[in-house]
This record gives structure tokens, C-alpha cells and sequence, in this order.
């Protein structure tokens, strides 16, 4: 995908050109981005973990090797058109966390790995492994393969130990296949509000992991790889559980909905908002509101409200009035805005909030700096 001119009227780097954007706009602070992605990647460090963060979050081949270059091993991708995308443009290290099951796409997966060998997918059937085997050998390809463990959220894994040993066996039945260790990913242990219930939930969830990966090596089969964990836990994870990477993708814009969880009890989160969609006042009528121009086509509707960013406005209240209009329930005391101006909101869910636009409008301070493309939107 290739980036969209800029309409008439932007110019980059113009002070005053943050507000000047075709609202809605999805606009990134590239100082805060860049901090949180240092953060990160030092926090790993310091916790003695390797990072692959999950590109679901961004799809952006910029973010990613930004990543990358601040020292993760790859990325993690949802989707295999995440993943085609990424390797396309040189993104290394690539595993796909869901696993493919049509014999087009096992056929593209295989085609991948073949330009891209290091790129690795989850399994948690046998019959998919038989597939993934049969596909690889006729194109004459070794495919990586991990052990998918289910933690409780009820979507996709082994449940048991016995059957995460039956699979890693029959995936190391497989010439065609190599067997690279297991993934674990507790989607629900991620937003688990209080910090007490969390490290409650995730100890639970290590004592599964450790049960498992203690049984495959007393096979022979010690994992290699034991990836899982994300922003909510990355911490706990990173501090004491089983995991040799930690897979966390939306620390890097933060949200609302993170926003609603406790960090450590009596601690911040370390990571910034980043990411906000700006809207344009359209309608100043009805007392005590204003009409924008983002409704529910611009935000995520899977968490929270947007909340207003811009200073002064910060206490609003941000109401959808429709596809394509919001209201702003303005508090006592605030200044009414006036038409055309601009304000920005955290946004409500990043990952389906980025999928609603083409580009990133990146920014310094007030300045326009660079527009960025969603690269891995919409289906190939």
C-alpha cells in the first residue's frame, strides 16, 4: 500500500500543521512512540526476556522495524496477510499467533516461508500440522512450528499437557516440519483491571506453561521457544514467568482501555498515549455540547469511550451521535469550542481503531512530521 498524497493545504513541518489535518484523522506523537518503544525494549532487557512485539497493533512496516532496530527479535502477526506484508517489506523473525486451517491459506503460508524461512505459525490439531507437513514438503520447505496452549480464554489451543505432548510429537513426526516450542497467550488475563487479580490469574497460567514445557523436555523435547504475555502482564511475565519472549503490542500507542487497569499497585504505566484520532467541531447549537465529525466510524467500538485529550476539554464527556458524528457534552466551567476547531481523543481500543485508516499523520509537538501507511490494512 502505497502512502496517499497529502491534500491541498498540508506542508510538513509547519508549526501549526498538526492542526490542520482532513479530519477524522488518526495523528501519532512520534516522541511518545519513540519513548514507549524504548521503554519496552529496555524494561525486556532488564527482565532477561526477548521481545516479539505483536503487529496487530500497528501494522505498520515503519513501527515495526523501529522494533526491530530498538532490539526485538521480530514480530508477532494475527493474520497471514499481516504477515505477507511485513516479510515483504524485510520485517524478519515473523510468527503468526492464529493458526491457518483452508488449503489456501496453508498454501500461502508455505509460499512464505519459502522466501522467508525464519517465519514460524502456531498449530493446535494434529490434522493442521498433517497440512502445514504435506504443504511443505511438496514445495521442498522446512516450516517452523509451535504448540499453541489455551489459558482460559477459550479461543484457540491445546488443553491439556497430554495433548500439548501429542502434538509436539506429531509435529516432530514430520520431516517437513520442525518443532520450535509454544506459545501461551492469555488474551483475558491482559485487561484484568485489579493488579492483585492479575498476578493472581498469570501465576495460575505460568503453573499450566511450567507443567507443560516440564513434560516436553522430559520427552526430549525441551522448547526452544516459549513466547505469550503481553502489555497487561508484561511486567509479571517479564519478572516471573516461564516465558523466553514476551509478545506485548500495545504499549506502543497505549489506549482507553489500558488506561482502565492498574499498573502496580501505587505505580503508573511507564508507556504514554501516543495515538489519538482528531475531529472537527461541525456544530455549536445545542448548549452545553458541540457536534464533531468522528462518530462510530472512526473509533473502535470494543472498549471504552474516546477520551478528549485536548487541553481544557480533558473532563468532557465524548458521546457517539451517529456513523459520522460525535457530541461533546461539555463540563461546567469549560469554554465552548468553536466551529472548525480541533480536538484530539485516546483512542478507545487501538488495534481496531488503526484498521479504520490509511495512514498515520505523524507528529512533533504542533508540526505535521511525516505520514506513515497503514501497510497491513484490509485483506489481500
Amino acid at each position: 500500500m502505497t502512502t496517499r498524497l497529502p491534500p491541498l493545504g498540508y506542508w510538513m513541518g509547519g508549526q501549526g500543521s498538526r492542526y490542520e489535518l482532513n479530519t477524522p484523522a488518526l495523528v501519532l506523537d512520534l516522541d511518545a512512540l519513540e519513548r514507549n518503544i524504548h521503554r519496552m525494549a529496555e524494561a525486556m532487557r532488564g527482565f532477561g526476556r526477548k521481545l516479539r512485539p505483536h503487529a496487530k497493533s500497528h501494522k505498520c512496516v515503519r513501527i515495526a522495524r523501529a522494533q526491530i532496530e530498538a532490539g526485538a527479535v521480530g514480530i508477532c502477526c494475527a493474520t497471514l496477510d499481516e504477515a505477507e506484508v511485513m516479510a515483504a517489506n524485510g520485517i524478519s523473525g515473523i510468527l503468526v499467533t492464529s493458526p491457518v486451517t483452508t488449503a489456501m491459506k496453508v498454501s500461502r503460508f508455505i509460499e512464505l516461508v519459502g522466501g522467508a524461512p525464519d517465519t514460524m505459525i502456531v498449530v493446535d490439531n494434529a490434522d493442521n500440522a498433517g497440512a502445514l507437513a504435506a504443504a511443505a514438503e511438496r514445495a521442498g520447505v522446512t516450516a517452523s512450528v509451535l504448540v499453541d496452549v489455551e489459558l482460559g480464554f477459550g479461543r484457540t489451543g491445546v488443553l491439556s499437557v497430554d495433548a500439548a505432548e501429542a502434538l509436539a510429537r506429531a509435529i516432530a513426526a514430520c520431516p517437513s516440519l520442525r518443532f520450535a516450542g509454544v506459545q501461551a497467550y492469555g488474551g483475558h488475563l491482559q485487561h484484568s483491571a485489579d493488579h492483585g487479580a492479575r498476578l493472581d490469574l498469570c501465576r495460575r497460567a505460568h503453573g499450566f506453561i511450567r507443567d507443560i514445557v516440564a513434560r516436553l523436555t522430559s520427552i526430549g523435547m525441551p522448547p526452544e521457544i516459549i513466547t505469550g504475555g503481553g502489555t497487561g502482564t508484561h511486567a509479571i511475565d517479564g519478572i516471573e514467568g516461564p516465558f523466553t519472549e514476551i509478545q506485548a503490542g500495545s504499549y506502543v500507542f497505549m489506549d482507553a482501555e489500558y488506561q482502565d487497569i492498574t499498573y502496580e499497585d501505587g505505580s503508573d504505566w511507564p508507556f504514554e498515549n501516543a495515538l489519538f484520532v482528531q475531529t472537527a467541531v461541525t456544530s455549536i447549537n445545542v448548549a452545553g455540547t458541540v457536534t464533531t465529525d468522528a462518530g462510530t466510524k472512526s473509533f473502535a467500538l470494543n472498549g471504552p469511550k474516546p477520551r478528549i485529550a485536548t487541553p481544557g476539554l480533558s473532563g468532557a464527556a465524548y458521546e457517539y451521535s451517529g456513523d459520522e458524528h460525535g457530541r461533546v457534552r461539555l463540563g461546567a466551567g469549560m469554554v465552548q469550542p468553536k466551529l472548525g476547531d480541533r480536538l484530539e481523543c485516546v483512542i478507545p481500543h487501538c488495534d481496531p481503531t488503526v484498521v479504520l485508516y490509511d495512514a498515520f499523520h505523524c507528529v512533533r509537538q504542533d508540526a505535521l512530521a511525516e505520514i506513515w501507511p497503514v501497510d497491513a490494512r484490509g485483506r489481500r
